[in-house]
């Protein structure tokens, strides 16, 4: 009988340490999650989050994209900007620099596979978002975008092909708002509207062509704010002039041709994540 109870005890210890190993090996997955919201969107990443020392490690890149944060390198520092708030790392020193204030890292960026590992909670509560952890998950919660008083539900983004026009959906509010930011704070001179606009399928050299048109709309579907993106049709080859155009205002503005795509990015990245939602497709 004492034999029995110890293979028994032996088989069932073996059968927890299995467990718990298997559990152990289990890749830490990062979810995000709009204010409010049940569900969350499990967020893509080349190289795998990992614990160290107690503290979640992601790539900076991940990190930096699915919160909306501008990132500039200055020597071997990295800078992540986002709402005029700053927060400075350097790979292998355990200082950081969080709005001006020095802040003692309990574990080093580090470089894995190219990439450059940041602490996921530093970053994500710098920029004002909340984290939880579940089993093999951190979950970040990201707060929606404010235009005048009233909350972002969605953006809204809609643009025509050569026949037939799509209109497309954005919910996760961290890319709202980075796209939202990057509108106010590029948009250039004010202009005169050009001699010749258009959203015609086949435009003429000398014709701005409206290239994307975007709402931030509200619960009830209505648009809070409007920019529409054109596009000069030039013959010679090189970055086109862009002006947008702000509803609201009923004003043109210079623009940055460069920015228009980093628009696509954010919502390139936004699509891979799960977070488009196509409302029509007209094309052929």
């Amino acid at each position: 009988m004492f034999v029995l109870k110890k293979l028994i005890f032996t088989v069932a210890a073996l059968s927890m340490l299995f467990h718990s190993s298997a559990y152990a090996a289990e890749p830490m997955k990062i979810r995000m999650k709009n204010q409010g919201d049940a569900a969350s969107i499990a967020i893509s990443s080349d190289v795998k989050p990992e614990v160290k020392n107690n503290r979640t490690m992601v790539p900076l890149r991940v990190i930096s994209e699915n919160l909306g944060a501008a990132v500039h390198w200055s020597g071997s520092k990295v800078v992540l900007t986002k709402n005029k708030v700053e927060i400075t790392l350097e790979p292998s020193s355990r200082i950081a620099v969080k709005d001006g204030k020095t802040v003692t890292l309990d574990v080093k960026p580090y470089l894995k596979n190219n990439r450059t590992m940041v602490p996921l909670r530093l970053i994500a509560e710098t920029f004002d978002c909340k984290v939880s952890y579940n089993n093999a998950a951190v979950t970040i919660e990201t707060k929606p975008l404010i235009i005048d008083g009233v909350e972002v539900k969605a953006l809204q983004q809609e643009y025509h092909m050569t026949m037939g026009g799509i209109v497309n959906q954005i919910n996760g509010n961290s890319y709202i708002e980075a796209i939202y930011n990057l509108f106010i704070k590029n948009k250039g001179n004010k202009v005169e509207a050009p001699a010749s606009y258009t959203w015609m399928s086949h435009p003429s050299t000398g014709d701005y062509y409206k290239i994307g048109q975007y709402d931030f709309i509200d619960q009830e579907g209505n648009s809070i704010q409007r920019f529409d993106i054109y596009s000069l049709v030039q013959s010679s080859d090189g970055d086109p002039e862009v002006l947008i155009y702000e509803a609201k205002e009923e004003q043109w503005y210079t623009f940055n041709y460069k920015v228009s795509q980093d628009i696509w990015q954010f919502i390139d990245t936004a699509a891979k994540n799960g977070l488009l939602t196509e409302i029509s497709n007209t094309v052929p």
